[in-house]
């Protein structure tokens, strides 16, 4: 499958699986790569996330199977994985261990987003669901650096800085998005946030 049509496949994955979730009157954000590409940064090419309250995982699966979708769970506790012929689409209810709760839900912006309009995750919730994510066995600023380029002006390095300040994984990537002037360091709260660079 060719990257073009693969973009196009995966946004039409996400218009059912929207429109799907709305129709349910579910609450939910899109979130993940397609969040970030949805407030301006690069678009993914592999899988759409959205997030969604634990109660109300069962609802989704309802809907989604009766939308003609394949609804699998995986190993890990913390996501269903649905199917919408080979595109994958992740519903997360407990990112970076923790539960989703109403209020990031309900927090989230509302954005046209191939055509239909959806909640998105806040550039905030996204950046720190992503630096909680790293650890030993996986640690990849790669992708990271382009979501916090991208949606820097968007994001509070502040809060961010504070809700990951116990993983140190997190802390060097703040460092070096300092040093990179990704976050920029004349502003005195996320100068004096853990990490900072002075």
């Amino acid at each position: 499958m060719s990257g073009q049509h693969q973009d196009t496949s995966l946004r039409e994955s996400l218009k059912r699986v929207a429109s799907t979730l709305k129709a349910a009157n579910l609450y939910f954000a899109l979130a993940g790569g397609y969040g970030v590409w949805a407030r301006g940064g690069p678009e993914p090419d592999h899988d759409v996330d959205f997030v969604l309250t634990p109660d109300d995982i069962p609802r989704a699966i309802d809907a989604l199977e009766r939308a003609g979708m394949t609804v699998v769970q995986p190993p890990e506790d913390w996501l269903i994985k649905v199917f919408d012929g080979e595109n994958l689409i992740d519903l997360i209810h407990h990112p970076v261990g923790r539960p989703v709760i109403r209020e990031e839900l309900e927090g989230a912006d509302f954005f046209e987003v191939a055509a239909i309009r959806m909640p998105v995750l806040g550039a905030t919730d996204m950046m720190v669901m992503k630096l909680l994510s790293f650890g030993e066995k996986y640690c990849d600023f790669a992708l990271s650096l382009p979501m916090a380029r991208s949606l820097r002006e968007q994001i509070d390095w502040e809060r961010v800085a504070k809700e990951t300040q116990d993983s140190p994984y997190a802390d060097a990537f703040l460092t070096l998005a300092r040093s990179l002037r990704i976050i920029h360091v004349c502003d005195d709260d996320v100068a004096s946030a853990p990490g900072a660079v002075n």
